[in-house]
């Protein structure tokens, strides 16, 4: 595998042109193009003869759409191939407010989480910074024809985002640069199951992103039942971290709990995200399980989701139900992913298609 050339930044871009004897202003032509998502040898205004350089060093199209399912509510769903034949996923959500797109940041993940079904194969490999990039960008030409069409982000796909740090970091410095694409930080949330020192690092970038834990469980015992990561971090350490990013970068903090009929959902499970969050400066997504097939966990009814999301705001926390969506076309991590590779039995496809 080659490398990547939404790997780089503008500057660095220019330091390659500079390196290959080429004009400065030519660096600006390539990262335009790169930018509306074109491959290495599309570029329009950039000549053959560099066009051919570049691609002798940089994959010509290191992530391109190979099949794409829409939801009855929209939501878009797609399978990247990677110039390696490795596979991940993302999704388009519609909102009032805009376009978001859930970005993979690893093929695979080594986090184990029960409830999530990009990591049934473990870990495969970490995206480099282009990779993830290259996500939004071939989304992008695909729905807005080169235009901005995603508005928002969120690093909730396959993969642990802060398992794969240095590259992420990369990613939002690029993904939010001026010149580029310029995503705002503030329009992109980061999740994590709660990577305690790489919160620290993550306040001290400069970079205020809207910073996600996954929760799941109000005591330590019960989130290291379907959560093995909870064995090394505790939550009053994933909380302190979460007081230390809030200080630096002045940004309330969310806490997503998927409900999970008989194990979290109960009035002691309320009682007990009230008595551990209230008064931070935080909020409450609870989410409705979309189920994997691969694990035996329950989804609750909505209104059940509800009365939870009552008994939360009536001891004082701020919370909501996430809106559901893409549920009819495996809008969970990894489960577009896992269908493709073990042959399309659960959607009826096999290789490429759109």
């Amino acid at each position: 595998m080659k490398n990547i050339l939404q790997d780089l930044s503008f500057t660095e871009l220019e330091n390659l042109m500079s390196e290959l004897g080429e004009k400065p202003f030519r660096a600006r032509q390539v990262y335009e193009g790169l930018m509306k998502g074109r491959k290495i040898s599309e570029l329009p205004a950039v000549p053959a003869e560099l066009r051919a350089k570049l691609t002798e060093k940089f994959e010509d199209e290191p992530v391109k759409i190979i099949n794409t399912l829409t939801s009855a509510d929209g939501t878009k769903k797609f399978l990247f191939g990677l110039a390696d034949g490795n596979v991940v996923e993302g999704v388009l959500m519609s909102y009032k407010y805009g376009n978001t797109q859930c970005v993979s940041t690893q093929v695979g993940c080594r986090m184990g989480c029960k409830f999530c079904a990009s990591t049934l194969g473990g870990l495969v490999r970490n995206l480099t910074s282009g990779e993830i990039l290259a996500q939004v960008l071939a989304v992008n030409a695909a729905e807005g024809g080169g235009r901005r069409a995603v508005t928002n982000i969120v690093l909730m796909g396959s993969g642990e985002p802060l398992d794969n740090y240095r590259n992420v970091v990369k990613f939002l410095r690029n993904v939010s640069a001026e010149g580029g694409i310029n995503i705002s930080p503030r329009n992109i949330s980061l999740s994590t199951c709660g990577l305690a020192p790489e919160i620290y690092k993550l306040a001290d970038e400069n970079l205020p992103v809207n910073l996600t834990i996954s929760l799941h469980q109000t005591t330590d015992e019960g989130r290291a039942r379907i959560m093995p990561v909870a064995k090394k971090y505790k939550i009053s350490e994933i909380l302190k971290a979460c007081d230390y990013y809030f200080s630096a970068t002045g940004r309330r903090y969310i806490f997503e709990y998927s409900l999970i009929g008989g194990e979290n959902c109960a009035k002691e499970n309320a009682e007990g995200l009230i008595k551990l969050l209230k008064g931070r400066p935080c909020h409450v997504n609870l989410i409705r399980l979309n189920e994997v097939k691969e694990r035996n966990l329950a989804a609750v009814s909505k209104a059940r989701a509800y009365a939870f999301a009552a008994e939360l705001v009536k001891g004082g926390l701020s919370a909501t139900v996430r809106r559901s969506m893409g549920s009819d076309i495996g809008g969970a991590c990894g489960q577009l992913r896992n269908s493709y590779i073990s042959g399309g039995a659960d959607d009826g496809f096999r290789g490429e298609r759109k």
